[in-house]
């Protein structure tokens, strides 16, 4: 009895081997190739992340002494040089002295104003006003900033540390801001920080990207994609990703040729996210076969169970 069911058993198991065998055969059977020719191109290899538009030397303007803010010369998005006076303020005792004379008459207060200058602040490096904190008649302290400059705006990227050993001095990249996506600024790598940070469990380096130019809706906060270019060939040999096959270390390709379809082995180069560099192994006139993720149907066939009658058609 045991031996029965033992040679029930097996016999089960080797028909749902040769089903599955069939079965594979079969589908592989009915996959649709597409014929492509290898190709002449660029390739690039990116490490591609996001970063903040940020000013790279920011500088707060602060009053020496606590006082009254009487005239702000500048603006925000005004340039200007190291040296140029930015704002003219009074002490406290100034803005005392100067309200107690224009309760005198304007005489007064002209001769106070002649006798008593103002204190002015003064740019102390060449760039752009990017924020004018406060306007005149208010009153600040030796720590509130009247004015912040910047000489440029950067792009402070964040690179995971398992790119960051790829990234260089000089190398360059493309910046894209998420509010305006079809502007694309050409830049490259300024600096690279030696100390990390951790962002969501993520150990990252600060790169700074700098622009060739800077558009005019650059504005400091704004939220940017990076793509830096580690390494580009041009005018290459390319095919897409899916015509290679890969088994252990080696690559190979399906190669339609008047024996038939045979498989090359490839060498292979750069690669990206849609196409790799043909090293050695296939030439441009030779025809590839890709798989495609379409299968033929296979042709209809009659089925019937034989425990079930058949009935003939009229």
């Amino acid at each position: 009895m045991k031996y029965i069911k033992f040679l029930f058993l097996s016999v089960i198991l080797i028909i749902m081997v040769v089903f599955l065998l069939k079965v594979r055969k079969n589908e592989h059977r009915n996959i649709i190739y597409s014929e492509i020719h290898p190709f002449y191109g660029n390739i690039c290899v990116l490490v591609s992340t996001t970063g903040v538009v940020e000013p790279q030397n920011r500088v707060e303007i602060k009053p020496p002494i606590a006082g009254r803010i009487e005239e702000i010369l500048v603006k925000e998005g005004d340039e200007v040089k190291k040296g140029d006076v930015l704002c003219l303020m009074s002490s406290t005792e100034r803005a005392a002295l100067l309200d107690a004379a224009h309760l005198k008459g304007e005489k007064e207060l002209k001769y106070w104003q002649e006798v008593y200058k103002p204190t002015p602040l003064i740019a102390s490096i060449d760039g752009q006003v990017i924020v004018r904190a406060v306007e005149p008649g208010q009153t600040v302290t030796v720590n509130d900033a009247v004015l912040v400059l910047s000489d440029r705006l950067i792009v402070k990227a964040q690179v995971d540390e398992t790119d960051i050993g790829k990234v260089k001095l000089g190398q360059k990249a493309v910046i894209t801001l998420d509010a305006y996506p079809d502007i694309k600024v050409e830049a490259r790598v300024d600096h690279i920080s030696y100390e990390s940070r951790i962002i969501n469990n993520v150990t990252i380096y600060e790169v700074d990207i700098l622009p060739d130019r800077i558009p005019e809706v650059f504005r400091s906060g704004m939220t940017a994609n990076v793509d830096i270019v580690i390494q580009e060939k041009k005018n290459v040999l390319l095919l897409p990703q899916e015509a290679f096959v890969k088994e252990g270390n080696q690559k190979f390709v399906l190669v339609k040729s008047s024996r038939g379809v045979v498989r090359e082995k490839v060498i292979t180069g750069l690669y990206d996210d849609r196409n790799v560099e043909i090293l050695k192994g296939v030439s441009k006139e030779e025809i590839v076969l890709i798989p495609s993720r379409k299968y033929k149907l296979p042709a209809r066939r009659e089925v019937f169970s034989p425990f079930m009658p058949r009935f003939k058609k009229k």
